[in-house]
């Protein structure tokens, strides 16, 4: 089939990847434009504008997609359907109904629970024991579309966003064979979501600060799902520092209060012993290396 892409992230490279080799053919590729990134603020292509180069596609980076001569040049592809992976710009109907089967969207998360922006991030923060990848047509609102394939994947103790990201785009990426073989042959029942939403709202950079007063099994769950970005952390001796993970330990006292030498700190409820962090301005490291160069006495109350 004639398949147009439009995807953003890392997380989209895979299934850009796994359409080609499974022999459609990828007449335009649309990603958001380059944005100024890094200590120089360098304009910088997205990961699937990099990936589509390489593999000598076309690509096309409009920054929107209400703009009627941008949904006149999507029409005029004649495109059999559209692959919607983190794209990030909301589609208008015009555009979902363009190709010949519409747009089909792969969300990262069990719908109708964490829809929106941050499905991967809200599901380890909320201590979910399962999550996973559908499939779906799409239609106006968001992430409301009828489900064409889904598979799921349980959250490990050890699963931070980012190898959990990863985990789901591979999961995910396995699935467009299947989906597109099925849209080819008009052999999907599109299934409709059941049950009550939940919104996965963008994160928030008020979130990322440590709540000591929060239970230390909470807390451990937020962290993994703040890293690596956009990272908890809390200060210490008014240092800002990202904790990129910890494990809940016993331990009692004032919530924010450094119980020992390792770094194990009180909380609401339990306590966290802190085992990767990274100072502003420095790489992440492990907490004794962190220690070698910082004293953090016992009793010292952490902000």
């Amino acid at each position: 089939m004639n398949i147009v892409f439009m995807g953003t992230p890392d997380f989209a490279v895979p299934s850009l990847a796994e359409i080609i080799s499974s022999g459609h053919n990828v007449i335009r590729v649309y990603t958001q434009p380059p944005r100024r990134s890094g200590r120089g603020k360098h304009l910088t292509k997205s990961p699937v504008h990099q990936f589509a180069e390489l593999m000598g596609l076309p690509v096309e980076t409009p920054e929107s997609f209400r703009k009627s001569k941008i949904i006149d040049g999507l029409e005029d592809l004649n495109a059999d359907v559209a692959c919607v992976v983190a794209y990030g710009q909301i589609l208008p109907q015009r555009a979902l109904d363009a190709p010949t089967y519409g747009c089909l969207n792969l969300h990262g998360s069990l719908l109708p629970r964490w829809r929106g922006a941050a499905p991967v991030q809200r599901a380890i923060m909320a201590g979910d024991a399962q999550t996973g990848v559908q499939i779906m047509q799409m239609a106006k609102g968001l992430d409301t579309g009828d489900i064409l394939l889904s598979e799921t994947t349980d959250i490990r103790p050890t699963d931070t966003a980012e190898t959990l990201s990863q985990r789901l785009s591979q999961l995910g990426a396995q699935m467009w064979p299947r989906v597109l073989g099925g849209v080819e042959r008009e052999a999907l029942t599109p299934t409709p979501q059941s049950g009550e939403p939940i919104y996965a709202h963008k994160i928030d950079k008020s979130e990322a600060r440590l709540d000591w007063s929060r239970s230390a099994l909470t807390l451990e769950a937020h962290i993994r799902g703040l890293s690596p970005f956009p990272g908890a952390w809390c200060e210490i001796d008014g240092r800002r520092v990202k904790v990129h993970l910890a494990r809940v330990v016993e331990g009692q006292g004032q919530p924010g209060e450094v119980l020992d030498s390792q770094l194990t700190i009180a909380c609401g409820e339990g306590a966290l012993q802190l085992l990767s962090v990274q100072p502003a301005g420095k790489s992440r490291m492990s907490v004794d290396d962190f220690l070698r160069g910082t004293d953090v006495p016992t009793g010292k109350k952490l902000d």
